[in-house]
């Protein structure tokens, strides 16, 4: 876990204390340390100027690039599921704005991020810069290869849809394990998953339905 020296905004927190009250415990998230990191983290530092009255509600928010940051409800829910210490090595596919990198960087040891929109990649990694992460190590590239220099991860968090889950990333998945990965080929036709390995077994399991943008395949080759 590292520590953050904040910016300016704490005109925000009562905000973001709300948030965590009425959107996140009251719909069943309870994990001490996701609960912390979504108080922490500056959710209206990682939204577009004109989203900053909107950044605390119970919605995504377009990012650009046809990309959106998540609801915080799911931000912590999908967290949650991957059950993350403090000596955790998480990899997260599709860094986006960079708010879920953030989350997961106040929770585990190290967090890998992929991005394949080079936009959207060079703005985060400033933006993280800036809020003085130090525990991010960001890449450009094609997501669903994973990241294998780095592997095995203690948990995989996949921020877009696939149709089915990449090999790669179940291969990079340490035993003991747990993956989050939204699968389903349209918008309105998509479940979240858990993957757990464990003992040289995966499991599958569906959580609920969530929209999530597509995931770029290696086949379709990088979008920047």
């Amino acid at each position: 876990m590292t520590t953050v020296n904040r910016q300016p905004g704490e005109q925000f927190v009562t905000a973001r204390l709300h948030m965590v009250e009425e959107q996140l415990k009251r719909r069943g998230i309870h994990d001490a340390a996701v609960l912390d990191a979504m108080r922490t983290v500056p959710r209206h530092e990682f939204v577009r100027p004109e989203d900053i009255s909107q950044a605390y509600g119970d919605h995504p928010l377009s990012i650009g690039y046809e990309q959106t940051i998540s609801q915080p409800y799911i931000v912590a829910s999908m967290t949650q599921e991957l059950r993350l210490d403090h000596r955790a090595r998480v990899l997260e596919i599709g860094t986006g704005c960079g708010y879920q990198t953030a989350v997961l960087a106040e929770i585990v040891k190290h967090v890998y991020t992929v991005e394949c929109i080079a936009g959207l990649f060079h703005d985060a990694v400033k933006r993280l810069e800036r809020l003085r992460y130090t525990n991010i190590t960001g890449m450009l590239g094609d997501g669903s290869l994973g990241w294998a220099d780095n592997a095995p991860y203690d948990g995989i968090l996949v921020a877009a849809a696939a149709t089915i889950i990449p090999e790669a990333l179940t291969d990079q998945l340490a035993d003991p394990g747990r993956m989050v990965i939204p699968l389903g080929p349209h918008l309105f036709d998509q479940q979240l998953v858990l993957v757990d390995k464990k003992d040289g077994l995966i499991t599958h399991t569906e959580l609920y339905g969530v929209r999530f943008v597509p995931l770029r395949m290696a086949q379709e080759g990088p979008n920047s």
